[in-house]
């Protein structure tokens, strides 16, 4: 059992900052790259980048139960380590990448070694008190929102030592990552809660009924779904779109991400902390959602580079709804199934991964080709801001029914009170 809890929570972030850092520095450039190695424009090249997503997507739903399985059997620990020293190697098989097709193989690298936010979500279940919970899984998105603002920019910047200099970089702060995770990452998983591992439980279509085995949980599920669809709008096609509508150098790009990165990160970090002991779970949730979808509905009609800047304020406070849903998900199920759950929602996520960038993408390819009835670049995101919207109304559903049935799970849901615990922080 780890005694200093604050020390693990710290070291797991560390972790993640690093490993997202990787990611981000490479976003800016893969349009470019793309577009070079197949010889077609941007906008053409969305759609190509699509399929790279979803190869990876594929590969990371198939291999994320199994992972998340043997995270409970083995510790989370060397898990986290493989898949970073994983995502090392796909980094550079993108940086040495001849043709088009070899980025898939460094895609499918990444894809089957891919589960640090997987594990780590796990792990911070691990270590994380009721009361203290939905703070902690904030921690996830800061790192991830303070790698984005360090990533991009920089890799914007490397950007102009040569299109795979940010490849280089990336490989070597995930190869960095794993030695630092060997040294320095105690384990979360205590030996006497651990489980024997299971072939069916590690299905990644297995996987998603486990989020059958509470009705919260299964009808949370299709909100969270549709959340991280609506999401792709962004995820997948910002760095295209924003070169193809305002002609953004990789520079720039990197510095819109970074900007999202510090948002992101301000919001996990310090406006969770203040907004769910306040408004508490459900209501955090529902005005996350709201913010969401005025976001993606902006961005479909910004016109010039500063409304693109301005209208992720509200797109990114959306966040707020993220830890709140992750606490509400992780109150059901006890400490040796966290690592099934996460990784079920993970294959959820790589689901949406799957699907969204084709969908978006190439609505947002057809609908600037000569083709379209209309040019309307931004179509992507208004279909996004429609999934976000649907999210919010099924969430609203599902929760005020389970508070007429449950009076006690009513109080988890409200953030009254956390599973195990008598109030939540700050209360």
């Amino acid at each position: 059992m780890i005694k200093d809890r604050k020390a693990a929570i710290g070291f797991i972030f560390i972790t993640l900052l690093i490993d997202v850092m990787g990611w981000g520095l490479i976003i800016p450039v893969m349009p470019d790259l793309i577009g070079q190695l197949k010889n077609i424009p941007v906008n053409e090249a969305s759609a190509s980048g699509a399929w790279l997503l979803s190869a990876y997507a594929v590969t990371q739903f198939i291999c994320a139960p199994l992972v998340g399985n043997l995270s409970d059997k083995y510790g989370r620990r060397p898990i986290l380590l493989i898949s970073l020293l994983g995502f090392g190697i796909d980094y550079l098989f993108l940086a040495l990448a001849p043709t088009y097709g070899w980025l898939f193989v460094g895609r499918i690298i990444a894809g089957i070694t891919g589960a640090s936010f997987t594990t780590a979500s796990a792990y911070i279940a691990d270590v994380s008190t009721p009361e203290n919970r939905a703070k902690n899984f904030g921690m996830i998105g800061a790192a991830f929102g303070l790698g984005f603002v360090i990533g991009p920019a920089l890799g914007g910047l490397l950007a102009g030592l040569g299109i795979r200099a940010p490849f280089y970089a990336a490989a070597c702060l995930c190869l960095l990552n794993c030695i630092y995770g060997y040294f320095m990452l105690p384990e979360s998983l205590p030996v006497e809660n651990r489980r024997p591992f299971s072939w069916k439980r590690a299905n990644p279509f297995g996987s998603l009924k486990f989020l059958q085995s509470h009705p919260t949980i299964a009808g949370l599920a299709v909100a969270f779904f549709l959340i991280y669809l609506g999401a792709q709008a962004v995820q997948g096609n910002w760095s295209f779109f924003v070169m193809y509508r305002f002609g953004w150098s990789e520079a720039l790009v990197g510095i819109s991400l970074a900007v999202v990165g510090l948002l992101v990160g301000l919001v996990q970090a310090g406006l969770t902390r203040v907004v769910n002991p306040k408004l508490g779970n459900e209501k955090s949730i529902y005005l996350g959602l709201i913010l969401y979808t005025i976001g993606l509905t902006l961005f479909a009609f910004a016109s010039t580079t500063w409304m693109m800047f301005l209208f992720l304020i509200p797109y990114c406070l959306g966040g707020i709804c993220g830890p709140s849903l992750q606490a509400v998900l992780a109150g059901h199920v006890p400490s040796n199934e966290q690592g099934e759950m996460q990784g079920a929602l993970t294959s959820l996520m790589s689901l949406t991964t799957i699907i969204g960038p084709l969908v978006m993408n190439n609505l947002f390819k057809y609908f600037t080709s000569a083709d379209a009835p209309i040019h309307f670049p931004g179509v992507h995101f208004l279909v996004g801001a429609v999934c976000m919207l649907i999210s919010v109304i099924i969430t609203r559903n599902v929760l005020s029914r389970e508070k007429k049935e449950d009076p006690e799970l009513a109080k988890l849901i409200e953030g009254v009170v956390q599973p195990g615990g008598d109030a939540v922080a700050g209360h």
